[in-house]
């Protein structure tokens, strides 16, 4: 009878402490696109941020070139613009995704608060190498899992147009290196966590890209 009585009593209990913990879950997901929206819609042009592990830090909002202007000559070969730490120097794009995707150069917490980053150590868009973006995937890389082999990506920069398409999907631990190192073959690669709501997960899935064009702007107006 005793039995009985803590069963009734600690049944309800745990009914609802599963229904709170569904409901958490469930509202994460959409705090998140909110704030994806929000990141996009108030870029400063220029900030400080204000937390001390990044204090004095500056982030430089550049205004990024989505089309190939009709008053550059185009060439597919030319040079890159070296981008500073924390500057905004290329938009991602591709059928995939819902949003145009901001790309910063180098990463840290507040960086990839607002958009993709790319890895310091690999090499800019254009240039011969492995390129290597990521992004967290509950923010701008949340639908990085609907590319498919064959997807067009294009990565916008001020210096030119590069268009990659969707090669392999890759999954690999965070440990291992392979897919982010340094290469001689030109790729685009790009990353995030693997989905788990259980904790943060040591699993990462994404794509590797091969080229398929290049347009740098040359600057010369034809006679």
């Amino acid at each position: 009878m005793k039995k009985s009585m803590i069963i009734h009593i600690i049944t309800p209990v745990i009914v609802c402490l599963v229904c709170l913990g569904v409901l958490i879950t469930a509202m994460i997901k959409p705090y998140d696109k909110l704030k994806v929206y929000l990141n996009l819609a108030f870029m400063d042009n220029l900030k400080i941020t204000p937390d001390g592990s990044t204090q004095g830090l500056v982030i430089r909002e550049n205004e990024i070139k989505e089309d190939v202007p009709e008053e550059e000559n185009v060439s597919d070969t030319g040079e890159v613009i070296h981008p500073q730490f924390a500057e905004l120097y290329a938009i991602l794009k591709s059928d995939a995704f819902t949003l145009d995707i901001p790309v910063y150069f180098g990463s840290n917490a507040e960086l990839f608060e607002r958009g993709a980053c790319q890895s310091s150590s690999s090499v800019l868009a254009g240039e011969q190498g492995n390129t290597v973006i990521s992004a967290h995937e509950d923010t701008f890389f949340s639908e990085l899992s609907n590319l498919k082999t064959g997807d067009v990506i294009t990565v916008n920069t001020n210096y030119g147009k590069f268009t990659y398409t969707v090669k392999q999907l890759i999954e690999f631990d965070k440990s291992n290196n392979r897919y982010v190192n340094p290469s001689e073959e030109t790729k685009l690669t790009l990353y995030t966590c693997k989905k788990d709501i259980l904790g943060s997960p040591d699993g990462r899935i994404g794509v590797i890209c091969e080229p398929t064009e290049k347009i740098f702007y040359t600057g010369e107006v034809q006679e």
